[in-house]
């Protein structure tokens, strides 16, 4: 690591310990200790030249981790939840079970979900600026017309806010449902199910199939995969920019 000084904060997550967000929790509650003296401000400038330590164990780089899940609708986005009957780290191999979520599905949601421990990775990823593009399969209850196409490809208000332009591809219409896929560029809660919602239609099934360089292709529900070589040197960019 260079001399150049950068936040404690993170720092702990270059090192692969936890995302910048979580990096923020653990220092504040006093976990953290720079060369014996314990640090509260996240914002506090480390070279790597110091002895970092956390609970009493020295920090060191980690090899960085990435694994792609196909989730099942029925568990919840997070590492830990008392009140959950399932969560997404039971479906991961015991020995991932120390990555952390990339953003998150809402609980009836399935499809690509990626875990690592490659925190700047997760900033760059969840950062708005980055427009990083996610793409849907949604069946709806009715039938989708071009007014609704064009309001939700415009833009739907959600909670006083606009949301980002969107694509809608592939419309199918069936006897009573419609089936099409949506490409959006931001990650509000529960943004798709409340875009529908607005039209007058309720969401069936809602599966995310792509982000960014990354393809649940074939894998199955409650599958995990590493990512391949050629998927993180495309994260990579992503993550220098």
């Amino acid at each position: 690591m260079s001399e150049k000084a950068i936040r404690l904060q993170v720092y702990l997550s270059r090192q692969g310990v936890c995302s910048r967000r979580k990096a923020m929790d653990i220092i504040q509650a006093g976990r953290v200790a720079v060369d014996g003296k314990k640090v509260i401000e996240p914002s506090f400038a480390v070279t790597g030249k110091e002895t970092v330590t956390l609970d009493g164990e020295e920090v060191k780089g980690a090899q960085f981790q990435y694994v792609l899940l196909n989730k099942p609708a029925g568990y919840i986005t997070t590492r830990k939840d008392p009140f959950a009957e399932e969560i997404v780290l039971d479906l991961l191999p015991a020995e991932y079970r120390h990555l952390h979520p990339v953003g998150r599905l809402d609980k009836d949601t399935e499809g690509l979900l990626l875990f690592t421990n490659d925190g700047d990775l997760t900033h760059a990823l969840t950062h708005p600026r980055h427009e990083l593009e996610k793409l849907y399969a949604v069946i709806i209850n009715g039938h989708l017309r071009k007014e609704h196409v064009l309001k939700l490809e415009r833009g739907i208000v959600i909670d006083g806010r606009k949301t980002a332009p969107a694509e809608i591809r592939n419309i199918q219409w069936l006897k009573d449902k419609t089936k099409f896929r949506i490409v959006i560029y931001e990650g509000r809660k529960r943004q798709i199910r409340l875009m529908v919602d607005k039209l007058g239609f309720k969401v069936v099934s809602l599966k995310r199939i792509a982000q960014g360089p990354m393809r649940l292709g074939n894998l199955l529900p409650g599958q995990c995969r590493l990512l391949t070589e050629a998927e993180v040197l495309k994260l990579m960019k992503i993550k220098r920019k």
